[in-house]
C-alpha cells in the first residue's frame, strides 16, 4: 500500500513542478540571460528580449499543461488501488516516462513562437 502512495506523490511531481516552475517563469523571470536557470536555448540567449520572450512563453505553456497533466494523473491511479505493487510500478513509470516527454515536447512550441517572432540574429520581426 505504501508503494502506491510513494508512486502517486512521484507521478504528481512532474505536473506539479512544471506549474510551480513556469508561475515563477512568467511571473518572475530570471533578469539577466544565463547559462543555470530559465528556458536556456541558443535562440533564447540571443538578447534580453529574446531572453524575456522565451520565459514568458514557455512558464505560460508549462503553467497551463502542468495543471491539466495533474488530473489525469490523478485518475490514472484511482483504480491502482488495491492492485498489485508490479502493476502499479509500471503504470506509474509509464505516467512519468510520458509526463517527462510533455515536459521535454515543449520546446518545440517555445522554440516556434521564437522562429516566428525574431529574426535568426534576434531583432523583433514586424
Amino acid at each position: 500500500m505504501w508503494f502506491l502512495w510513494f508512486m502517486f506523490f512521484s507521478d504528481l511531481l512532474i505536473p506539479t513542478l512544471m506549474a510551480g516552475s513556469g508561475r515563477m517563469m512568467y511571473r518572475h523571470p530570471p533578469k539577466s540571460i544565463n547559462g543555470l536557470v530559465g528556458y536556456r536555448t541558443a535562440r533564447s540567449m540571443k538578447n534580453p528580449d529574446t531572453w524575456k520572450f522565451a520565459q514568458d512563453y514557455c512558464g505560460r505553456l508549462w503553467w497551463k499543461i502542468g495543471w491539466r497533466m495533474a488530473v489525469p494523473s490523478v485518475l490514472i491511479h484511482l483504480p491502482l488501488y488495491g492492485r498489485s505493487e508490479e502493476l502499479v510500478g509500471v503504470v506509474g513509470g509509464i505516467l512519468c516516462m510520458v509526463q517527462c516527454a510533455v515536459l521535454i515536447g515543449c520546446i518545440f512550441p517555445t522554440e516556434r513562437a521564437l522562429k516566428r517572432n525574431f529574426t535568426e540574429d534576434g531583432e523583433r520581426k514586424v
